[in-house]
């Protein structure tokens, strides 16, 4: 009777087998160097091509080197806006520019639909780009949508203006923002009491890898420091013993 080698645990592998592995292997690791890369210069090429398509169509055809040369030049409407807008930005740091700026704001105010998209838009780009400006502080989680279910969100800050002194008497709030599972760019503010908010230990940046990746990419987490975040008697014994040490 002859022993069928499946059968066998012990019996050698075929060679078409391990040949097959490790094809297998080596497409998957190509696919994990070659992925990242190259959507990264397709996004990077996209972004150049989009900024070229709305740069160059208003720059004169005497500085334009398209016009000389047999091929585009990509990348030359960026470098153009970047010389503008930092132009700008030297202008408006002046005397001169904040009167003509603040001349501007104060016509864009009269118009009743333009000065609302204005101030919102304005506000969001100082926020965001203005170095003293405050952006996402830690990554946390809440109950969300409904108790039982956990979601993670960014702390923007605390709870201001008349939300605030509207939610004064019930919480102590803070704002919060919910981002959607790929796109992070879009989601929901809430305002949710402090003491709903549960805390993480992993960067905001790690947080929006966990939640691009629908759960697939978990950031390093030490398991030593488990217990030690977790148990408040350890912590205490822990920050007794400080001043003893030193």
């Amino acid at each position: 009777m002859r022993k069928d080698p499946a059968a066998d645990p012990a019996a050698p592998v075929p060679h078409k087998t391990r040949f097959a592995t490790r094809l297998r292997n080596y497409f998957l690791t190509g696919l994990v160097i070659a992925g990242p890369i190259g959507i990264t210069l397709w996004l990077t090429w996209t972004f150049i091509q989009w900024v070229d398509g709305w740069v160059k169509p208003i720059i004169p055809h005497t500085y334009n080197p398209d016009t000389y040369l047999p091929f585009p030049v990509p990348g030359f409407g960026l470098v153009t806006a970047i010389v503008l807008l930092t132009i700008i930005g030297f202008l408006a740091a002046n005397f001169l520019g904040r009167s003509m700026l603040s001349f501007g704001e104060r016509l864009v105010n009269r118009m009743p639909l333009v000065r609302n998209l204005y101030s919102g838009l304005k506000q969001i780009f100082e926020t965001v780009l203005n170095e003293r400006g405050s952006s996402f502080s830690k990554a946390a989680l809440i109950q969300y949508p409904r108790p039982g279910l956990w979601a993670i969100v960014f702390i923007s800050t605390e709870t201001k203006g008349e939300i605030a002194r509207k939610l004064r008497d019930k919480a102590d709030t803070v704002s919060v923002f919910l981002p959607t599972t790929p796109n992070p760019t879009s989601g929901f503010l809430l305002f949710v009491p402090k003491s709903e908010v549960m805390e993480l230990t992993m960067t905001v940046e790690d947080a929006a890898k966990l939640i691009i990746s629908a759960g697939l990419v978990n950031p390093s987490y030490p398991e030593a420091l488990e217990d030690f975040i977790e148990d408040p008697k350890k912590r205490a014994t822990h920050t007794a013993r400080q001043p003893e040490e030193a």
